[in-house]
């Protein structure tokens, strides 16, 4: 039975508890991950755990927290009960005290990127309801999704005055593996495979807009992940979109049509697939012409657009109608990730800027989205107010007891 708030608790007794080393067969628990992020701050002087830190800052982010200083007022509220659970060390005798907001900025403003992202990544991975149970071929399920995609944080300037943009990668079911920052100076090009390095894709497919459409990036996911492609083709691959451009798509036979109404627009497409031996692009083995007819129902303005696609998957490995749902699916991660936190944290109006914060704050974000979906809540906004109305609610869907 937990202790009244004014009882005192016995000094690292919330944070041995938090923190224990997982039992074999165990998913780590958040704060084990959260762990393994190097402190940057300086040994002197340290009075909360960088853990502790971070795990407070995630619950708050969980509640609606948009602001570095939202995350210390709600630290400031959180009861005894629930800051020893997240590991605060105890030296009062009435419990743990929370971190001031001095500390909590200067711990997100100067936070390991990366290291904070394979945390928050290999949490939300190691509880994907698609990944294969430990032991079990991943060829003996259907193939996972993974999408990935770009996101600029528009209120956000580094020291230079270029913006932060981050590149991430969703799964089908909306969680976010992994997730980088792509140079001022450079393009997601040279984020994508470090990002996706570390990450198991067996027999997974992966998707990407044109940009990502490089020769070197197929020969990555098929040679050394073991992985598959759908890659869009546009004008950054001039000679293959050529090529496949003058494909007989007329003498190709429909092998699949979809329709769909919303957004206020009425859209049909049509599919068409074929197996073509000389590609000129890395272990491709088909073609794909997708046609999209829009209509705007309330003017109704017609348009029609073809894309299209190459893919490493033969004909008995995904059908023409499989193709197109995972097209379709990749652009989930528009209307799943980077317009969820456009619209419950206002990310692009925030203006969080210092440092590594803009990134730890987008990262935060992954990881509720995640925990929210993982834990049944079908509205990020919902959830996240349902969260608010009680301090203990976040420790429950992150898995903190």
């Amino acid at each position: 039975m937990p202790g009244r708030s004014s009882s005192p608790i016995p000094a690292g007794l919330g944070q041995l508890a938090a923190a224990r080393p997982p039992a074999p067969g165990e998913h780590p628990g958040l704060l084990n991950c959260l762990a393994a992020v190097p402190d940057p701050r300086r040994a002197k002087g340290r009075r909360h755990p960088l853990a502790f830190v971070l795990a407070l800052a995630a619950c708050a982010v969980l509640t609606g927290a948009r602001s570095l200083t939202a995350i210390a007022e709600w630290a400031a509220d959180a009861p005894p009960t629930v800051l020893a659970a997240l590991g605060g060390p105890c030296r009062e005798p009435s419990g743990p005290t929370a971190p001031a907001e001095a500390t909590v900025r200067r711990v997100l403003q100067r936070i390991d990127g990366d290291a904070l992202d394979i945390a928050i990544g290999s949490w939300l991975a190691a509880r994907d309801p698609d990944r294969p149970p430990s032991g079990q071929d991943p060829l003996s399920r259907p193939r996972r999704s993974l999408a990935v995609d770009g996101k600029t944080v528009r209120g956000a300037r580094r020291s230079d005055g270029t913006q932060v943009h981050l590149l991430a990668a969703m799964t089908a079911t909306g969680l976010v593996t992994a997730q980088r920052e792509v140079d001022g100076k450079t393009n997601e090009i040279t984020v994508f495979r470090p990002m996706l390095a570390e990450l198991d894709l067996a027999d997974t497919v992966v998707t990407f807009d044109a940009l990502h459409s490089q020769t070197a990036h197929a020969r990555f996911l098929v040679e050394d992940k073991k992985a598959h492609y759908i890659a869009v083709i546009k004008g950054n691959q001039p000679l293959l979109h050529q090529r496949l451009k003058r494909l007989p798509w007329r003498d190709v036979p429909l092998l699949g049509k979809t329709r769909a109404t919303a957004h206020g627009r009425d859209e049909i497409r049509r599919v068409k697939t074929a197996t073509v031996a000389d590609l000129d692009f890395p272990h491709a083995a088909q073609a794909v012409q997708i046609v999209r007819r829009r209509r705007t129902i309330t003017v109704g303005a017609v348009t029609l657009e073809r894309v299209y696609a190459v893919t490493d998957l033969a004909a008995d490995q995904a059908d023409a109608a499989e193709i197109a749902r995972r097209i379709r699916r990749h652009w989930a991660i528009e209307n799943q990730l980077h317009h969820v936190r456009d619209t419950a944290w206002t990310e692009d109006a925030l203006r969080v800027r210092t440092g590594t914060a803009p990134r730890a704050m987008a990262s935060l974000r992954n990881l509720a989205i995640g925990a929210l979906r993982l834990a049944g809540h079908r509205s990020i906004a919902a959830g996240l107010r349902h969260h608010a109305r009680n301090a203990t609610r976040p420790l429950t869907t992150l898995g903190i007891t």
